[in-house]
């Protein structure tokens, strides 16, 4: 079986816009280990000839093609980063070979958010594939997927490896940046801690509102825990009237103690700016900003239920324990680090492309796609 892989490229790429990009490449490893695998391409949907530098090492042997020139050179096909032309997809399913689309956006934003925000919105023909992969997180959808896609809709894992990370950790040691929580020994003074907040403030799913207001509710709770709060991906909100009067409102905000800031990549902001990363999401609770956090032994405070007991967990938008629980971190981190390093490995551990289950899981999935009839439309 050869299999190619969508990926997007395009000017001043960088593998940390958004977690889709790392995504293809630890798919692409994993195909890359099951024997029946002869060959795994990348196919490029963007308007650049390579790949971005950041996507080494390990990943610089899978070859980047164009789709026109990919057609001979692939029996199944993988839409997950960068739309591919549908004409094209028509062909290459006349041709006997699949095409799957793999969901890791959420599809229910996805669909209503562009119309609803006037913002652009990419959406192709949905009958284009022979089956449609979603992650856990998106199960409640799969009635939707399957009748947007008239195919069969199937859960696949969610996968993830440090390798990137790890990469960006070592060019920050060279700029002497230490990634990565710094435990304080026995006994020694509590410090206060600098709160980073994430959220792209792009979708509904993962915006900064409650996480701003969990902050606060723990700064009224105790001044002397938090030193301050920084949010990242804001300065398109600063003069948006809305989020003005929210964040005037916090006590937080009238002590000065509050930065709005524009986007930072996670690994050198945590290693140089802030110790404790406070999140909240909506339907969109496998998140790569968490696994980061997670791996770099910061406390993270969260609403994931996929987290379980991983982190610092707070349920759905309750605002009051999410306070507590950066009240709890703030108290209890140092001498929890043992057992919180250890648990948030066993979770990741569980999630590489390499974990049996992954492997099986995915094998599983292109063997019974290989097998399955042909559903593309009769002329």
């Amino acid at each position: 079986m050869r299999i190619g892989i969508s990926v997007i490229t395009h000017e001043g790429q960088n593998i940390w816009n958004n977690g889709l990009g790392q995504n293809v490449f630890h798919l692409a490893r994993l195909f890359r280990s099951l024997p029946f695998v002869e060959d795994v391409i990348l196919i490029n949907c963007g308007n650049q000839e390579t790949l971005t530098a950041e996507a080494a090492p390990g990943y610089q042997d899978f070859r980047l093609v164009r789709p026109l020139d990919a057609t001979d050179l692939v029996d199944v096909v993988v839409e997950l980063s960068g739309g591919l032309v549908v004409e094209w997809l028509d062909y290459i399913r006349a041709l006997g070979k699949k095409v799957v689309y793999h969901v890791c956006g959420t599809p229910y934003t996805g669909l209503v958010e562009g119309p609803v925000f006037g913002k652009d919105a990419y959406f192709a023909r949905g009958d284009r594939c022979d089956e449609v992969w979603n992650l856990p997180r998106d199960n409640v959808f799969q009635p939707l997927l399957g009748a947007l896609h008239r195919c069969p809709v199937y859960e696949v894992p969610f996968i993830w490896s440090p390798e990137f990370l790890v990469q960006r950790q070592q060019i920050l040691l060279e700029h002497g940046l230490d990634f990565g929580f710094k435990p304080l020994p026995p006994g020694a003074a509590r410090r206060p801690m600098t709160a980073a907040i994430f959220e792209p403030n792009l979708s509904v799913t993962k915006v900064s509102s409650i996480p701003m207001m969990v902050c606060d509710q723990a700064y009224r709770s105790n001044p002397n825990a938090i030193s301050g709060m920084h949010v990242l991906n804001s300065t398109h909100l600063v003069n948006h009237l809305t989020f003005n009067l929210l964040a005037n409102s916090l006590d937080i905000v009238k002590a000065g103690k509050a930065l709005f800031l524009q986007r930072h990549d996670f690994a050198g902001y945590m290693a140089e700016k802030a110790d404790v990363v406070i999140t909240h999401q909506w339907q969109h609770d496998m998140n790569y900003l968490y696994l980061d956090a997670l791996y770099g032994n910061y406390p993270l405070i969260h609403n994931s239920p996929w987290l379980g007991e991983v982190g610092y967990y707070y349920p759905d938008s309750d605002i009051e324990a999410g306070g507590e629980q950066l009240l709890n971190a703030w108290a209890r981190h140092d001498e929890n680090f043992e057992t919180y390093s250890r648990d948030a490995r066993r979770f990741l551990d569980s999630l590489s492309p390499a974990a049996p289950a992954n492997v099986d899981h995915y094998a599983r999935r292109l063997l019974h796609l290989e097998g399955a009839p042909s559903r593309r439309k009769s002329a």
